[in-house]
């Protein structure tokens, strides 16, 4: 092909290179900018609107395209491994300081193990009164030694800020704390960083060692709002600071923490802050509880909180060449498990909770910033990240006050119906009920002025948090009345007709809409759409789809000690930021750290295994589920608006369909528990990974049948589920019913249609589809029933979310089982993106 050099451009050997002038270019870019992958549609739409383009053949367009991709992909693919290039650096170089520090470590067990050996040998075997009394006595005095109070005054804070910062130092780079690694935690460039957990010192400890990419004092700031980043944190009030003469600052802290259950009163400490600079640049923040100190200032008890202990802890943080910071958290406490029922003091004697809750929580939350700082401020349904955190912040804070409900937010309790299972705390104060009257957009306005909570907390015996976690979640329907998720979310007005009675909801359906997610994906905000909720009378609740924000977290089989969180909250349709957030939800706490090794699938089928009555009723089948033996303890606390003169009515209400939701998670937790398997022969164990196993065999065998070609290039099924769930391309399976719906995606087909797996079958195919798409598929649909597949030329389609997405061609086969009947169509789209 020859192109005119009146266009100022040069073609060579066929085509095969053209020249483009600058104009040309421009023009070029400002498309790739707003589509990378246009369709051959789009290319020819562009030759009719840029007549500097009209001399080029569309093939020409569509290779510059393609080229243009390749170059992007390799410009991130190298700014990608010098990223990574920069994290192995400072990695190893943690890890080299790390291993002195093991070194030292070793050396010191060495020779306290020589010290001993040798003090056992020299040691004779008198055994008079005298020297057993001295040895009882000497225990005695170890275990409640007496310290003279510690001076108050300015001079004597610089000299405990000292102190603080050599024990802080002590712990979090030598030797002062015999640390461990964290069950299940690796260093590695995409690790969160170096996790250890104390062993055999006074309290709980942890420590940790990441890389950040930000600056340190950007770092030192974010760590000291610790409300921002620590949900179980509830205030932190600085209430003296004094400058020092090295250019630190002292400040004087009282800090509260939430209970993370009704059985345990919440923490609050004293406390100590140093941040001052090292000789070497680093930047360090340490602190200490104050706990017996004279001549200065105190802080008296609070009531309905346990006062606890802060050992020396801090951040230490280092600048890191190339930009960004290198820090070491260490986080120790004495939390008086005393004071909290036997049963729940591996709570607070657990320094792998302390672990996953407070100093994991803190390089997360680094992390999360700092990626917000790398990548454009692209989120969910058009927010920017700082504003979902903030919603996040909102949901757990409500969640925790009312499970904690402190008298000074305006919770006053209710009496008892005689049954102590159920607590009921009524708040009607306005600071609680500021913003409460919510408008719909249908015009129905809530007249509510009170908040009543009710709460419970119940042991789960041998039952994974995470499981029976992931179970609630996407099976509301088998423990949530659908007329009181009605109610929350139309906060009805007064009237006796206004409240229902606790009976068998009607969902019409369950959509998950994702929202956000961090980055180890180990806490997500979600909308939850209850569909066709208008079944009940006009006045008695409001008619239409029912909305709630969603926040849900440890989901995770494998974290050890993680903590499950399910919180939710009715919204407007309208979603708009500053809208009132009345959360309830369920809290699963891990009493002990095992690790469960029961399968990650187990809750995929679980619905028909509670539809009908004893579980004895079911097939027989092969257990696949391992026993374990594990504790938690679960908290459950649900919120609901009224009206103050309706508050006997609702507390009624609220606490029967407490006592329903409790016995809905004991029926739940007694099909998901391993030893039920075991114990009765009776159950189905409900099919998970060899469905998948299998679907992915016939998806690739009937395409190699149809198109002659392969589709993927493993070997065995697992090998081929993995190949296929990781495909570039949009891989999605649909059934053969009248009104096909979607019923298998791999991640690029999840991602594609902005859904889940759970919601992923509440899709139907037409609602991806534009209009054309629509005529196209309709015309051609018996074609792929008869020749077994279909092309598609490139065209628009819609996500669940309804935004449209550019693919460049797809491909529709038939999937057939093993005895060649139609099981499922399944759809590849090809070089798709969101326009």
């Amino acid at each position: 092909m020859a192109v005119s050099s009146g266009c100022n451009k040069v073609a060579m050997d066929n085509g095969k290179y053209v020249r483009y002038t600058p104009e040309q270019v421009e023009a070029l870019e400002r498309l790739y900018h707003d589509c990378p992958k246009p369709s051959s549609m789009r290319r020819q739409q562009l030759i009719r609107e840029c007549p500097i383009l009209s001399n080029i053949e569309p093939k020409q367009i569509k290779v510059w395209f393609q080229n243009r991709r390749c170059r992007e992909k390799q410009r991130k693919e190298a700014s990608r491994l010098q990223a990574v290039n920069r994290k192995l650096t400072a990695m190893n170089k943690l890890l080299m300081e790390e291993n002195d520090r093991l070194q030292k470590q070793v050396s010191q067990l060495v020779y306290e193990n020589t010290y001993f050996r040798q003090h056992t040998q020299n040691t004779t075997l008198a055994t008079t009164d005298t020297s057993c009394e001295s040895v009882v006595t000497s225990g005695q005095h170890h275990l409640t030694p007496q310290h003279p109070p510690k001076d108050a005054s300015p001079a004597g804070l610089m000299s405990i800020a000292e102190e603080t910062l050599t024990e802080f130092l002590s712990k979090a780079t030598g030797t002062a704390v015999e640390w461990v690694q964290m069950p299940g935690m690796k260093p590695g460039p995409d690790s969160i960083g170096i996790v250890a957990i104390s062993h055999g010192c006074t309290g709980v400890a942890a420590r940790a060692c990441g890389l950040v990419g930000l600056e340190p004092t950007r770092v030192a700031e974010i760590l000291k709002d610790r409300p921002s980043w620590y949900h179980g944190c509830r205030a932190v009030d600085v209430l003296n600071v004094l400058s020092t003469a090295n250019g630190g600052t002292i400040e004087l802290l009282y800090m509260q923490l939430y209970a993370p259950t009704t059985l345990a009163p919440a923490r609050d400490f004293w406390l100590l802050r140093y941040t001052s600079v090292l000789e070497d640049g680093s930047l360090v923040v340490c602190e200490r509880s104050l706990n017996n100190t004279q001549n200065g200032p105190s802080m008296p008890p609070v009531q309905h909180f346990v006062r606890a202990e802060m050992l020396p802890s801090g951040y230490l943080i280092r600048p890191c060449e190339g930009g960004g910071s290198i820090i070491h958290i260490v986080d120790h406490m004495d939390l008086e498990p005393w004071s909290v029922p036997e049963v729940l003091r591996p709570l607070y004697e657990s320094s792998t909770l302390l672990a996953q809750k407070t100093t994991m929580a803190a390089l997360r939350h680094l992390r999360q910033i700092s990626q917000e700082n790398s990548q454009p401020n692209v989120s969910g349904w058009g927010r920017r990240p700082a504003a979902l955190r903030a919603l996040s912040q909102r949901l757990s804070k409500g969640f925790n006050e009312a499970v904690n409900g402190f008298t000074d937010e305006g919770w006053s309790m209710l009496e008892s119906d005689g049954i102590d299972d159920v607590t009921i705390l009524v708040n009607s104060s306005p600071a609680k009920m500021m913003g409460g009257n919510i408008s719909y957009t249908n015009g129905f306005p809530s007249m509510s002025n009170a908040v009543l909570c009710a709460k419970a907390s119940m042991l789960l015996q041998n039952v994974p948090p995470a499981i029976l976690l992931r179970f609630l979640r996407e099976h509301r329907s088998e423990w949530a009345d659908s007329s009181i998720d009605a109610y929350s979310a139309a906060a009805i007005k007064a009237g006796p007709c206004s409240l229902p009675g606790v009976r068998a909801g009607s969902f019409g359906g369950q959509v998950i809409l994702p929202l956000a997610h961090t980055i180890e994906h180990e806490e997500f905000m979600e909308v939850i759409k209850l569909e066709s909720m208008g079944h009940y009378r006009e006045d008695m609740m409001m008619a239409g789809d029912i909305f709630l924000l969603q926040l849900c977290s440890g989901v995770d089989e494998n974290a050890v000690g993680n903590c499950a969180e399910l919180m939710f909250a009715p919204i407007d349709a309208s979603f708009s930021d500053d809208a009132p957030i009345i959360p309830s939800g369920f809290r699963i706490i891990p009493l002990d750290s095992g690790i469960d090794a029961s399968s990650p699938n187990r809750t995929l089928d679980l619905a028909s295994a509670l539809e009908v009555g004893p579980a004895g009723s079911r097939t027989s089948g092969e257990n696949s589920g391992h026993c374990g033996s594990t504790k938690s303890v679960m908290t459950i606390a649900f919120q609901f608006a009224f009206e103050i003169h309706l508050q006997d009515n609702v507390a009624a209400m609220a606490r029967q369909y407490i006592r329903s939701i409790i016995a809905s998670v004991q029926r739940v937790a007694l099909v998901l528990s391993p030893s039920h398997f075991g114990s009765h022969p009776g159950i189905r164990p409900p099919p998970g990974t060899p469905e998948a196993l299998t679907l992915a065999r016939w998806i690739c065998q009937s395409y190699r049948c149809y198109l002659g070609a392969e589709l993927l290039k493993s070997e065995g099924s697992e090998a081929i589920l993995k190949t296929l769930w990781h495909h570039s391309d949009a891989v999605m399976c649909c059934s053969l019913k009248a009104l096909p719906v979607f019923t298998f995606a791999n991640q690029a087909g999840l991602d594609m249609l902005e859904t889940t797996l759970v919601a992923l079958q509440d899709i139907t195919l037409e609602k991806i589809f534009d209009d054309n798409g629509k005529k196209t598929l309709c015309s051609e649909f018996p074609q792929i029933m008869q020749q077994g597949f279909m092309c598609l030329q490139g065209g628009i389609c819609l996500s669940s979310m309804g935004r449209p997405i550019s693919y460049e061609r797809a491909v529709a086969w038939k999937v057939l089982d093993e005895e060649e009947n139609a099981h499922c169509i399944c759809f590849m789209f090809i070089n798709w993106s969101f326009v």
